[in-house]
């Protein structure tokens, strides 16, 4: 008797399915953690979780992709609903009781304008780009504007810090940080991402060499490191937006164009839709058929 090819468990399928919600998932709960360490006075614990959660909000998509599972579902749970408590309410409020607590009306104020600079963000993006590949974001991604403000803390816990930045107006500077953080999640401001992983190509080889330099400075001193990092990737989308204004000259295509050059081809993740595995259609009844036509052969 020669039996057909049968579809995979359905346990197993389920099992894989549910990874890059795990990670979404665990970006949540360190977003939350941040904010229940922030509001117990641990200030060190909270910006580091919030970085924890970008680390796992970075993975969750690409699992999904490489495993085939991705769903709008898991797209709306993460660029929507996580996003907004990890990268806009948690570094908001670890930023409140930090430095703006004491001001007033105004610090509160400051603190509800980023969180809502990033729900309309989130919002923007998952119009224009959610579910989709992406080479660009257009205006600057909340993940990156949340570790931004929450990079700070460490920051300022360094020696180098203390010796020469120590005395300048922080209370003040930070609240203009936040309107300009917010400002740019607006902004039509194009940052790009960073390529997929990849030795075929040029970009994708420049991604690892990328990926290996950060991974060593994060080795090496973690809080001297992140802050002024994410601070160059704000800076350098703002001067290459700059310089191009100025210049007049518009890139050779629409970056958030679906139109793809060969070597972006190798180095762009997918949309969604089209990287179901072949059994995704598969159902319970189509189970049970595919047994009884196996039972009858």
């Amino acid at each position: 008797m020669i039996e057909k090819n049968r579809p995979p468990v359905r346990g197993r399928r389920r099992a894989i399915v549910l990874i890059p919600n795990a990670f979404t998932l665990g970006n949540l709960f360190f977003g939350f953690w941040s904010i229940v360490s922030a509001i117990r006075g641990d200030f060190s614990l909270a910006a580091w979780l919030i970085f924890i959660a970008g680390v796992a909000d970075a993975l969750d998509g690409r699992i999904a992709r490489f495993a085939r599972t991705g769903s709008p579902f898991g797209t709306e749970l993460d660029d929507s609903l996580v996003d907004l408590v990890s990268f806009g309410v948690a570094p908001a409020v670890l930023s409140y009781r930090l430095l703006l607590e004491g001001g007033g009306d105004w610090g509160w104020t400051l603190a509800f304008i980023f969180v809502a600079a990033v729900a309309v963000r989130l919002a923007r993006f998952n119009i224009e780009q959610g579910g989709k590949a992406r080479l660009h974001f257009h205006g600057l991604p909340s993940p990156s504007a949340g570790i931004a403000l929450s990079s700070f803390y460490p920051f300022s816990q360094t020696p180098f810090f203390s010796q020469y930045l120590a005395t300048w107006p922080w209370t003040q500077l930070l609240g203009g940080y936040m309107i300009v953080l917010a400002g740019l999640m607006l902004s039509h401001v194009i940052y790009p991402a960073i390529p997929r992983l990849s030795v075929r190509t040029s970009s994708g080889r420049g991604g690892i060499l990328f990926v290996l330099t950060c991974v060593s400075l994060l080795i090496w001193n973690p809080q001297l490191v992140v802050f002024p990092v994410v601070l160059t990737y704000i800076t350098y989308g703002v001067v290459r937006t700059t310089v191009m204004g100025l210049l007049d000259r518009l890139p050779e295509r629409d970056p958030l164009s679906e139109e793809l050059s060969v070597e972006d081809l190798d180095s762009r993740d997918l949309e969604y839709e089209g990287m179901r595995p072949h059994w995704a259609s598969w159902g319970p009844s189509d189970e049970r058929e595919s047994e009884d036509e196996s039972e009858e052969t």
